[in-house]
């Protein structure tokens, strides 16, 4: 998926399964951790997609939209292609894995911690499972909005 500058917007569904809220270190450089916060939702309108904002201390917080299964996957082994990708960490402490996020403007590595993660996603899979998430995305609505968003053929 990509950083988020479309009007597609996720609604939550706290009564189902509440945001995740995690603290995150984003790597500045090889040995400079940064602490972020970062708000994870579902929507089970759309099920297949996780919306994750990063919350700002000193400005805009940034939204990008993830897929599900690449989170999921992503915590046990390799997933993902192109902009965002994610794989467990060397094993330390605390379980973990990497996020890493490009686009033309950005480019971010983040430690996501592993566990709270999976958890929460394994609540997601509780309320929509993997084999009907897409069964309810109404594809004509969903191509026509992201195709007449401005800017969308130069992305």
């Amino acid at each position: 998926m990509h950083r988020d500058q479309s009007p597609l917007q996720a609604r939550s569904a706290p009564e189902l399964v509440p945001s995740l809220f995690l603290d995150l270190d984003q790597m500045l450089d090889e040995f400079t951790p940064l602490s972020i916060r970062a708000e994870f939702r579902f929507d089970p309108d759309m099920p297949a997609v996780i919306t994750v904002e990063f919350l700002s201390e000193r400005g805009p917080s940034l939204i990008w939209r993830v897929g599900r299964e690449l989170l999921h996957h992503g915590l046990t082994s390799m997933s993902g292609c192109g902009d965002v990708r994610m794989w467990p960490a060397l094993p330390r402490e605390r379980p973990s894995s990497w996020l890493l996020l490009e686009s033309q403007e950005v480019e971010a590595l983040f430690e996501v911690p592993a566990a709270p993660l999976a958890l929460w996603l394994d609540a997601t899979y509780r309320i929509t499972s993997a084999e009907t998430e897409m069964e309810s995305l109404n594809w004509d609505d969903f191509l026509t909005e992201l195709l007449d968003r401005p800017g969308a053929a130069s992305e």
